[in-house]
C-alpha cells in the first residue's frame, strides 16, 4: 500500500514539473509575429532569426543587395536556438538542455512554433503548410489549392490555384500570408484589408477580371434615373457603340451615352467599350469618363 502511494506520488511530481517546463518563460519571448521561446538558425544565410517572417523582412527589404534578396526555405531549418538557455539543437518541441517547451503548439513538419494556441492551428497536408482558425472549420479544396471556410464548401466558384499569387492590390503572396483573405464571387481571393480599402474608394470591380464584387442592383437602378436626366447632344442620339459586359461577358451593340453603357444581356453598366461610338475623337475627359 505504501508502495503504491509513493509511485502515485512521484507521477503527480512528474506532471507538475512537466506543467512547469510548458509555463516557463510562457508569453516573454518572441517576435511581433509569433510568440515562442526559441530562435531559428536559417539554412540559406546561415543566421539566426526569430522566425521565417523575421527572416523574410530583413533580407528582402529595401536596403539589402536585390541579388542577395531570398525567402527562407521553411521545411529546411534543421536547427533551432533556446531562448531560455541559448541551446542550439535539432530541431524538436523541448530543450534538450533546460527542459523548456519552447512553443506550445508544435508542428515536426513545417518546424514551426507557436505558444499562442487560441488560433487553434492545425497542419494541412495538402497545402503543406499550418494554418489558424481549426481543421474542423476548414476543407481542402483540391482544384484551388488551399483551405477555405466550411461555410463555402458548396458555394465556392473553383479557380486553379486561386491562392498561389500575389494580391491584386498590395502584391504579397496570399498563400502563406497571415493576414485575413476572402474570396470574391467570382473566385480570386484578395486580403480582406485591401477590399475594404477598394471600397473606400468606390471600387467595386475585382481587380483580376473586373467582374462585380457585390451586388450592384441599386446603383444600376440610379444610373438608369441619371441617363433618363442626362438627355445626350443631338450630334451623339444617333451615335451606336459596341460594348463587352465584365459581369457576363455579353457584346452588345447600344447607343451610346456619356454617363455609361448598359449590358443589353444582363443589365450591367459594368461594361467597357471596344469600338464604334465618339471614343476616339472626343476630348480626354470625358474618355476618362466612358472608361
Amino acid at each position: 500500500m505504501e508502495s503504491a502511494f509513493v509511485a502515485q506520488s512521484d507521477f503527480l511530481q512528474y506532471g507538475d514539473a512537466e506543467a512547469s517546463k510548458m509555463q516557463i518563460g510562457y508569453g516573454n519571448y518572441g517576435c511581433s509575429h509569433y510568440r515562442r521561446r526559441c530562435k531559428i538558425r536559417a539554412p540559406c544565410c546561415n543566421e539566426i532569426f526569430d522566425c521565417r517572417h523575421c527572416h523574410n523582412d530583413v533580407k528582402n527589404g529595401l536596403e539589402t543587395n536585390p541579388l542577395d534578396r531570398h525567402d527562407i526555405p521553411r521545411h529546411e531549418v534543421t536547427k533551432v536556438i533556446c531562448s531560455l538557455c541559448d541551446t542550439e539543437q535539432d530541431v524538436q518541441q523541448d530543450c534538450i538542455n533546460c527542459g523548456v517547451c519552447m512553443g506550445k503548439y508544435y508542428c515536426s513538419k513545417c518546424k514551426f512554433f507557436d505558444d499562442d494556441v487560441s488560433k487553434n492551428q492545425y497542419h494541412c497536408d495538402e497545402c503543406g503548410i499550418c494554418r489558424t482558425g481549426g481543421k474542423e472549420n476548414f476543407f481542402h479544396c483540391n482544384k484551388c489549392g488551399c483551405c477555405y471556410s466550411m461555410l463555402m464548401k458548396d458555394a465556392h466558384r473553383c479557380i486553379e490555384r486561386a491562392m498561389h499569387h500575389n494580391c491584386p492590390v498590395c502584391f504579397e503572396f496570399l498563400f502563406d500570408t497571415m493576414r485575413d483573405i476572402t474570396v470574391l464571387p467570382c473566385g480570386h481571393t484578395i486580403h480582406l484589408e485591401c477590399l475594404r480599402e477598394m471600397e473606400q474608394h468606390c471600387r467595386y470591380s475585382c481587380p483580376v477580371c473586373s467582374k462585380s464584387i457585390c451586388d450592384m442592383t441599386g446603383l444600376w437602378k440610379k444610373l438608369d434615373e441619371e441617363i433618363s436626366a442626362t438627355p445626350m447632344p443631338e450630334t451623339y442620339q444617333n451615335k451606336m457603340a459596341w460594348i463587352l459586359c465584365n459581369d457576363c461577358g455579353a457584346n452588345s451593340r447600344v447607343q451610346f451615352h456619356i454617363v455609361a453603357n448598359k449590358c443589353l444581356s444582363c443589365n450591367s453598366y459594368n461594361t467597357r467599350q471596344t469600338r464604334g461610338g465618339p471614343a476616339a475623337s472626343c476630348p480626354s475627359r470625358m474618355t476618362e469618363i466612358i472608361s
